[in-house]
């Protein structure tokens, strides 16, 4: 990845604004795609851990986590531009994606194995997001840290819900 000097991306603040409010929009169109499967009753009948957090939790967690990843990828643009970062913005959308897929597989689906797989791959492609970013800018990648140990945590949960059932 090129450095700041190598390539100089400085969006007025006009833009920069609308590109921040543009990163929230995408964020949020993932967090409401994901919102539309929930748990219902097949999820309380399964066998959980017994370290399974009270589901008043995640609507606390999640939030803040998003903004973080959309400031993130904002931080990166303002410093190189969609094409100036391009394979850090590509590990960006494909986790984005893969972030949307979990609550359609796990609940949707109401398939915990299908979830697990995504999950897994989700891992991946956050903590090499996070090196991307990390090298184009070291508060963009430190920002998505608490998001990759969220979803290592919803993981191994992930798993023992595969494993208890």
């Amino acid at each position: 990845m090129p450095t700041p000097h190598h390539y100089s991306h400085h969006p007025d603040t006009r833009r920069q604004i609308l590109a921040l409010v543009s990163f929230l929009a995408v964020i949020f169109l993932v967090a409401i795609f994901g919102a539309q499967f929930t748990p219902g009753d097949w999820y309380t009948q399964l066998n959980k851990p017994t370290w399974t957090p009270p589901d008043w939790v995640f609507p606390l967690v999640w939030p803040v986590l998003y903004i973080m990843i959309a400031i993130a990828g904002w931080q990166v643009w303002r410093r190189f531009g969609f094409v100036g970062a391009r394979p850090a913005f590509y590990a960006y959308s494909l986790q984005l994606f893969l972030n949307a897929c979990w609550s359609w597989l796990f609940f949707g689906l109401q398939n915990p194995l299908l979830g697990l797989f995504d999950i897994l791959a989700l891992l991946i492609i956050i903590g090499f997001n996070i090196r991307l970013f990390h090298r184009a800018d070291p508060l963009a990648g430190w920002l998505l840290v608490p998001y990759w140990l969220w979803v290592l945590y919803a993981a191994t949960l992930n798993s023992a819900i595969v494993i208890l059932n």
